[in-house]
């Protein structure tokens, strides 16, 4: 008999002789892992007829992703926090609110990898930077205090990677790497290698136990456009938006066998735009191929007038609500094909504005965001402030 079938008998305690158990009635199978209970489906198939030796192909290890999956109401956490005395605090908060889930930094916005891993390629590429000193014991603790695991990996913004290896980048005429005015330095979409190395993370991270892997800055650099043929890099005939998407189908495709979700962070202002072809994304065509979209409609993202509001960062229901019907509208030719819909909202003050521009958020800015999402039927999504510092007292109904 195939080896996985043997594993799957005694790990549901069937035996090699007997009836076998249907999956909702053994009370071991809810403990399976996703990618195991698929198989124990098709094990099941195979047997009632009578092909107990048929090999396991790769199209029938898919698991609904949409399965054991919450209402998710999540908020960003750094692997800083993840791995020190902030999660305390963080994990109260989700015990005592109607908060569910937490995006984690598994890839960060330098590029590193934020947890100890023994995986060859991995360590070859990225740098292992573990702020994460035990990923087994948090992924126990998020599974104990019943928080869905989201596993988030910033893709082509990677100035490791780009260091290491400049021909994935994006280079200057005398080889060195480009970088924009923060320091930061970006790799190629139009590179497989890029790709497969990012996918590696996301498939460890599925192994993990992340039930779901959001991609973030699934984009060329802002402004790419306009030196787009100043600098040497590797391209083929695609355009920019095509070689994302196909970034982004490529990582469904790639992923969908370990029955996690696939969910993409993409610009708000890009649902109320035609594509945005210098940076390379489409919302449309990003989102046929996600499961989850989450569009950043921070309102302070958005400058004098967008919905009608002189000052957008000051109107949070007004901005939230302008933004999440352009982003319903933008889905609506994929019919029952679109993605959810869970957006990033806002949970910190944005200062830089200026006086005069920007007011302080607190319970009542945050309440008025979830209010505008209600009132449209947007039942998920997830907080943003980069120090993980949430206000206290927030309904998240």
């Amino acid at each position: 008999m195939n080896i996985i079938w043997t594993i799957l008998l005694l790990a549901l305690s069937t035996g090699g002789g007997g009836d076998i158990t249907p999956a909702h009635k053994n009370p071991s199978y809810s403990k399976l892992p996703g990618i195991l209970q698929s198989s124990y489906q098709t094990f099941l198939a195979n047997a009632a007829e009578g092909r107990l030796d048929n090999p396991l192909p790769p199209t029938m290890l898919a698991v609904n992703p949409q399965v054991e999956s919450p209402v998710v109401k999540g908020i960003y956490v750094t692997a800083y926090s993840a791995g020190g005395s902030r999660m305390d605090q963080l994990v109260d908060l989700l015990d005592s609110t109607e908060l569910n889930s937490m995006v984690i930094d598994i890839k960060d916005d330098t590029g590193y990898i934020t947890y100890k891993t023994d995986n060859p390629k991995l360590q070859e590429l990225g740098k292992p930077q573990p702020f994460i000193r035990d990923i087994d014991a948090l992924m126990e603790r998020l599974e104990k205090h019943d928080i869905y695991p989201i596993a988030r990996i910033v893709v082509f913004k990677d100035s490791i990677l780009a260091k290491k290896h400049p021909e994935y980048s994006f280079v200057h005429s005398d080889g060195s790497v480009w970088s924009n005015g923060k320091g930061e330095a970006f790799v190629n979409p139009y590179s497989k290698e890029v790709w497969d190395y990012n996918l590696e993370i996301a498939k460890e991270a599925a192994k993990l136990g992340f039930k779901e892997i959001q991609l973030d800055y699934v984009r060329f650099p802002e402004g790419f456009e306009k030196r787009a043929d100043s600098l040497k890099y590797y391209k083929d005939e695609r355009s920019r938006v095509d070689a994302v998407t196909s970034f982004v189908k490529f990582a469904k495709e790639e992923l969908k066998p370990l029955g996690v979700k696939v969910s993409v962070d993409i610009f708000g202002y890009a649902a109320s735009v035609p594509a945005a072809e210098g940076i390379g994304q489409d919302f449309v065509k990003i989102s046929e191929n996600v499961d989850i979209i989450s569009p950043m409609i921070y309102p302070s993202h958005y400058t004098t007038g967008w919905f009608n509001a002189k000052d957008p960062d000051k109107a949070p229901y007004q901005t939230i609500k302008g933004a999440t019907i352009d982003t319903q509208k933008k889905l609506e030719p994929l019919g029952e094909n679109q993605p959810l819909i869970r957006p990033w909202i806002q949970d910190f003050t944005a200062s830089w504005l200026g006086k005069g521009h920007y007011i302080k958020y607190g319970k009542h800015e945050v309440e008025e965001q979830i209010r505008a999402l209600k009132d449209l039927n947007v039942d998920e999504y997830l907080l943003w402030n980069a120090s993980n510092r949430y206000t206290s007292g927030v309904t998240y109904k």
